[in-house]
């Protein structure tokens, strides 16, 4: 398409040396293009100025999602929005420079003399006043146009995180789309609820399947989730991710489109008396590699840095062949890949599933989703939920803590969920997944893995792994009040300065704040 464009532009003439193109990236995506030299230079010349330019862009700008490479005679862009209009040019010829007064005056009368000076100087006010009047008129239409092009989605760009949005323009649905799909969001396809709102099985009309999720009018917050999301879900790829196939901004509402998972979510299975049975230790321990390949890809191998900070069971997507998927990013913290951890005044996050220093202090870094990842093996594991477990028979004690007794006393398989077949998985698989558990759950953060260790440890029976240390015990009360009152803070609605917002039901608590 380049290639075309430069060609299109050498061969415009004179007048018109530039030429804009689009092409079909993918069936979701378009590409946009634009080549232009100025007019004062040959065919030949804009040719060669032109391929030089595009030579330039893989070392410039590879894998650039829009890219610009700009010469004193010519310039190449492409876009994934349409950043120019038929009548707009991107380079823009220096205007002629006013006419010089003659150093010979016309008439050498005096009085005659006189007045003609009066009109040169008069004359050479205007046409330098017209000259700087064009240019100022020719910028202010090019940043009209420009800014207009890069603005499409006024609604949405309120906030610098989701500068990119336009980057996912070309997956925007009207909402009449979304409606039909889902037959006007009829209950029957309903197929889950949380704090965004709900959630709906879809059909498009080409026989896609997809997952609908919907932000609740009713709720007070989910507008910056949703930008979140979208922002980050867009940039993202991998098989353990749950992908983007598209939204919708309309007035108020705010819609995201997933890829249909056909088994719904791992508590779904895992924490069902009846359900659980299907998950033999192979399908356990598939699920508990993909979400740590899933982590590893938003810690370090995609071009941001990404901390979840909802990791939990009921964000985990389980596909037809139950490999796992990690989805809900509206709580999703994005860093510069140098930057691994930051401090919040409000905390976001699920009971359980928190690190200590993240729910005490608002200290939050990829070891706190390692943290969470941690809890989550070991639910696995046992079947059984962390922030419940205190209500059965275990005497108080938390999921943690009673892993951690088992492991001291030499009993670790003790907590294995009984639903597993005794002769259907390894020993050593099992011990080394809890052993794993009890190193991410950490109080010391420096103590915790890092993910990528993690992997690595999945991945081999040869890696000797540290001796894990008592984890925190004070972290799980048993009640919410309890917790409050142990960590100093008031319970009264009215002092939400002093408040952390927890949640103990499973259901995703987020307080808003500037990012």
């Amino acid at each position: 398409m380049l290639d075309d464009v430069a060609t299109a532009a050498a061969n415009g003439g004179s007048a018109k040396k530039y030429a804009p193109k689009s092409a079909n990236y993918s069936s979701f995506q378009k590409v946009y293009a634009l080549a232009q030299c100025t007019p004062d230079i040959s065919a030949a010349s804009c040719n060669t100025c032109l391929r030089d330019a595009i030579s330039n862009l893989p070392s410039c700008c590879d894998k650039s999602q829009g890219a610009r490479v700009v010469f004193p005679s010519c310039g190449v862009r492409y876009e994934l929005y349409p950043f120019y209009n038929d009548t707009a040019t991107v380079f823009t010829p220096p205007p002629p420079a006013p006419p010089q007064a003659s150093s010979t005056p016309p008439n050498s009368s005096g009085g005659d003399s006189d007045k003609n000076r009066r009109i040169s100087a008069g004359v050479i006010v205007a046409i330098a006043v017209s000259a700087v009047v064009s240019i100022v008129l020719l910028i202010v239409v090019y940043c009209y146009f420009r800014r207009r092009a890069s603005k499409k989605y006024d609604a949405i760009t309120d906030t610098k995180d989701i500068s990119d949005i336009s980057t996912a323009e070309s997956l925007q649905y009207s909402f009449g789309t979304i409606q039909a799909a889902t037959d006007n969001f009829s209950p029957d396809n309903k197929i889950g609820e949380g704090g965004f709102g709900d959630v709906y099985k879809g059909k498009f009309p080409s026989g896609q399947v997809v997952a609908v999720k919907r932000l609740s009018r009713s709720s007070g917050q989910g507008g910056q989730e949703f930008k979140n999301e979208v922002l980050v879900v867009a940039k993202l790829q991998h098989r353990n991710l749950v992908r983007l196939v598209g939204f919708c901004l309309e007035g108020d509402e705010k819609i995201l489109v997933y890829e249909y998972v056909t088994n719904q979510s791992l508590d779904y299975f895992l924490f069902d008396p009846e359900r659980q049975r299907i998950l033999n230790w192979s399908t356990r321990y598939k699920i508990i590699g993909g979400i740590a390949r899933g982590l590893l890809y938003l810690h370090e191998d995609s071009r941001l840095r990404i901390i979840h900070r909802d990791l939990k069971a009921s964000n985990i997507l389980l596909d037809a062949e139950m490999n796992p998927k990690i989805s809900d990013f509206g709580m999703a913290k994005i860093f510069g890949v140098d930057q691994s951890q930051g401090n919040t005044s409000r905390v976001v996050g699920t009971y359980g599933y928190m690190s200590p220093e993240y729910a005490m202090h608002g200290q939050f870094s990829t070891k706190s989703d390692v943290f969470s990842f941690g809890v989550l093996v070991l639910e696995i594991i046992s079947g059984k939920k962390n922030s419940t477990f205190y209500q059965e028979e275990y005497g108080g004690e938390d999921l943690i803590s009673h892993a951690w007794k088992h492991w001291k006393n030499g009993t670790p398989l003790e907590i294995l969920d009984p639903n597993i077949d005794t002769e259907s998985y390894s020993r050593q698989e099992v011990i080394q997944c809890i052993h794993l558990g009890l190193l991410c759950v950490q109080e010391d953060v420096e103590q915790r893995p890092t993910i990528a260790s993690v992997v690595l440890m999945l991945n081999s029976y040869s890696v000797t792994l540290p001796i894990p240390q008592q984890p925190p015990t004070y972290f799980f009360l048993s009640s919410r009040a309890e917790m409050m009152k142990q960590l100093g803070i008031e319970s009264d609605k009215s002092t939400s300065n002093k408040s952390i917002p927890l949640s103990v039901n499973e259901v995703s608590i987020t307080e808003m704040y500037p990012r």
